[in-house]
């Protein structure tokens, strides 16, 4: 800790935005030299996504009908864009245990302490929590390719689509990391905040087209699905992988994925971001 604190204590001035992007380097650096000295907190990460993984792959494989067949191959290669997407809005509960936990041992206390930009405690948090959440993400995507999933199975594509694919992944990803921020601000203990930080995920990742086809749904829950924000990440991501079953919509999220998922990406990072930060700042005083 008191390397962090030299750290913070010498940084030059250069202007309000400045410190504080030097800031929350300093703070995601100190939260990542943590992750290394705790490593099965990266494992117990990576586990889970892939008990998914295989789990929906061989279980529900052959199953679950997509379009007009039920081709456990097909429904391999639709699943994973929505078990990717999972994957990293389930990081929001890891980041809101990690804050609560902080909170709790008075560490974040210290910092306030310091002569320091008042975002950067949460900014390097989540930036932490975003390097973490692409490990996760790539060793899924090895575990996927292991057990066949292939991008270009329905459509064709090319490597910047991929990249861009996963480029909405932690876009969302680090999206909901703040709305984690704001949850381990609000409670007491890091117990409370690994619940409230994955109860409310549950009706988020299920009500949407990840690992059904959002056509077979009753009228009024396919516009539920179909408007979800996490849902617009798994199809923008389904048409960059090339993967079937992206489902005719007339829904604007679903005809226009991409920008959909930026869109709602962006203006979760500005709503949570802003009502975290003012949370830290009535903390403080």
């Amino acid at each position: 800790m008191s390397a962090v604190t030299d750290a913070v204590r010498t940084v030059a001035p250069g202007g309000s935005l400045g410190q504080s992007v030097r800031d929350s380097l300093v703070v995601a650096k100190r939260n990542l030299i943590r992750m290394t000295r705790i490593p099965e907190m990266i494992l117990f990460g990576i586990i889970q996504p892939v008990m998914f993984v295989v789990m929906f792959t061989y279980v529900f494989g052959g199953s679950m009908q997509i379009g007009s067949t039920t081709d456990p191959d097909v429904y391999k290669n639709f699943l994973m864009a929505g078990i990717f997407a999972q994957t990293v809005t389930f990081a929001t509960a890891g980041s809101a245990a990690g804050i609560a936990d902080d909170m709790q041992k008075g560490l974040v206390d210290r910092f306030r302490s310091l002569p320091m930009a008042r975002g950067a405690v949460l900014t390097g948090r989540t930036v932490a929590d975003l390097v973490q959440t692409a490990i996760t993400l790539l060793v899924l995507a090895v575990v996927a390719l292991l057990v066949g999933w292939r991008t270009g199975s329905a459509e064709p594509t090319n490597a910047g689509r991929v990249l861009a694919a996963f480029g909405l992944l932690l876009l969302l990803g680090y999206a909901f990391t703040w709305i984690g921020a704001l949850i381990g601000l609000s409670v007491r203990t890091p117990e409370a905040a690994t619940s409230g930080g994955i109860i409310w995920l549950f009706p988020v990742t299920f009500i949407s087209n990840a690992f059904v086809d959002s056509s077979q749904m009753t009228p009024w829950l396919r516009h539920i699905a179909e408007w979800n924000p996490f849902s617009a990440t798994v199809q923008a991501c389904r048409v960059l992988f090339g993967n079937p079953g992206v489902v005719e919509s007339g829904a604007w999220p679903m005809q226009h994925p991409v920008w959909a998922s930026v869109i709602w990406s962006v203006l979760i990072i500005v709503l949570f971001r802003t009502l975290a930060v003012r949370k830290y700042r009535k903390a403080d005083g």
